[in-house]
């Protein structure tokens, strides 16, 4: 199994508003595609939330292929409507894991 990592740090302003458009509108986008079959959202514990608190997504897929897939096709235009929806008042990174 692939796991594809979302880790975001979000500004205090948009938080509430952020976790709620991930769980509305950004996570039912990414299964949609059909290349994850499945993911977990969670808040990082024991971290500076000074500037805001710290999330994890993981997505779970069971090819590399359908992860490069999602990468080559979907991942421009997903990644642009949330900074076209929230700016520069988050960060995100990105990491791929395979279950051993």
């Amino acid at each position: 199994m692939i796991i594809y990592n979302v880790t975001t740090k979000v500004s205090t302003l948009i938080k509430d508003r952020w976790v709620e458009w991930m769980k509305q509108e950004h996570i039912p986008e990414i299964i949609a595609t059909g290349l994850f079959h499945d993911y977990r959202m969670c808040r990082l514990l024991e971290q500076d939330d000074s500037d805001g608190p710290t999330f994890t997504v993981q997505y779970f897929t069971d090819t590399l292929e359908n992860y490069y897939t999602y990468l080559q096709e979907y991942a421009p235009a997903l990644r642009q409507q949330a900074f076209d929806t929230f700016g520069d008042q988050f960060v995100a990174f990105r990491t791929v894991m395979q279950v051993v």
